[in-house]
């Protein structure tokens, strides 16, 4: 009978630990996610939506996400092969914008017509402002509609109270907002 030495069972149980937490990021990168996952309260964000996959196999054809209040002066970034449409709407509140006052804007951006195979990976981007009334802490939801040549996949899962963007399939990208930069 083979005895292994303590600090061999470490080394072994440490790669199990590692292996295992590569296969939970690599099922976790397989979702539609944001870039940039932090972002500070009254500043200007660019939003890059990742997308790693088609849908089982098929060609991502046309992405579509909501925006959520307290988002403004949303401003897509064109792709080549790929048309943008916008919906605007009501905001719930009204927001300051250089001095303005905005109460509606632009409340989804979808791109079509394009084709990104399966195997391949694109980003998807837009500009904004993130209202300075957001309060620090709080976590914005971008819903995602990815529509494939076959099939859709929905990354709209909002975690409820309690449970983590891990305890759904197919959550929706996230932002956390950190405090304002103090002035100097």
């Amino acid at each position: 009978m083979h005895v292994s030495p303590p600090g061999a069972r470490r080394a072994a149980a440490l790669l199990l630990a590692l292996a295992g937490a590569s296969l939970c990021a690599g099922a976790a990168r397989a979702h539609v996610t944001l870039e940039t996952a932090q972002a500070r309260t009254g500043s200007g964000y660019k939003a890059v939506l990742r997308v790693p996959h088609g849908c089982k196999g098929a060609a991502t054809i046309r992405l579509s996400v909501q925006i959520p209040d307290g988002v403004i002066a949303v401003k897509p970034q064109p792709k080549p092969g790929w048309q943008i449409e916008v919906t605007h709407g009501k905001y719930a509140q009204a927001y300051a914008f250089h001095g303005t006052r905005v109460e509606e804007g632009v409340r989804t951006v979808t791109w079509s017509g394009g084709r990104l195979p399966d195997a391949y990976y694109d980003e998807f981007a837009f500009s904004s402002q993130l209202a300075a009334t957001l309060p620090p802490g709080t976590r914005l939801y971008f819903p995602v509609v990815q529509t494939c040549e076959q099939g859709v996949e929905r990354w709209i899962e909002i975690p409820a109270a309690g449970k983590a963007r891990s305890d759904y399939e197919q959550p929706a990208p996230v932002l956390q907002l950190l405090a304002p930069e103090s002035p100097r």
